[in-house]
């Protein structure tokens, strides 16, 4: 197997990517990229600076400073912000509140793809979203887009919510999930679509043990 390696894992809302990114990059023993601890922790470092949620000038400006990279440290994701570990200072709903905002900002986001990009020249890595293999890791050596139905996906977040107690309407849960397919797919900006040398998986019938052996399998391929 190649000592250092990328997997891109893409697809839908709901088809289970982090999941099943986080089990393969555990058996793997490789670092899973959380992209969305990545923007947490640039939000924490916007609020360190005094930076206002709506000045995008400065959001743009100030995010040039940040240095972000994810580590495993006794089997633990960890998040280093600027050479300390923020992971426990990242979940509040002020940075949630910051995140929300300044993720939308194109400065922000180039600034972190590129340390995503380094991240990946430096450590094998299984990174998870809507456009890894298309923008984020073009040259990864395996390339895996996730699916599956859109009745299939709404099923599985109507139990998450009735397991936690609430209340739903399935229907709806799809509807609104056929919409979010809708967007990403459209999307001006990096839009949601299967890149041309990346194996697809339907994960409508299948279980997350089965999912992940598939993937391995995958994986074992490309790289040996």
């Amino acid at each position: 197997m190649k000592s250092i390696y990328s997997v891109a894992i893409d697809g839908p809302a709901g088809a289970g990517k982090s999941t099943i990114a986080k089990s393969v990059s555990k058996e793997l023993g490789v670092i899973y990229v959380d992209t969305g601890a990545m923007y947490r922790a640039m939000a924490l470092y916007l609020i360190r600076e005094g930076v206002d949620a709506d000045d995008a000038e400065a959001i743009s400006k100030k995010c040039e400073t940040a240095d972000i990279s994810i580590d495993f440290i006794d089997g633990v994701q960890q998040v280093i912000l600027n050479g300390e570990n923020v992971s426990g200072l990242i979940r509040t709903e002020e940075v949630s509140a910051m995140a929300s905002r300044s993720s939308a900002n194109p400065d922000v986001r180039a600034k972190l793809v590129e340390l995503q990009r380094k991240l990946a020249a430096e450590k094998s890595v299984v990174m998870d979203g809507r456009d890894i293999g298309t923008v984020v890791l073009p040259q990864a050596e395996v390339k895996i887009y996730l699916t599956a139905s859109s009745a299939v996906r709404a099923k599985r977040r109507y139990d998450e919510l009735v397991a936690k107690g609430e209340q739903c309407d399935l229907a709806q849960i799809e509807a609104d999930i056929i919409e979010r397919d809708r967007r990403d797919m459209t999307r001006e900006i990096s839009p949601l679509k299967q890149a041309d040398d990346a194996v697809l998986v339907d994960t409508s019938d299948l279980g997350i043990e089965e999912v992940k052996n598939e993937l391995l399998s995958i994986i074992k391929e490309k790289v040996g």
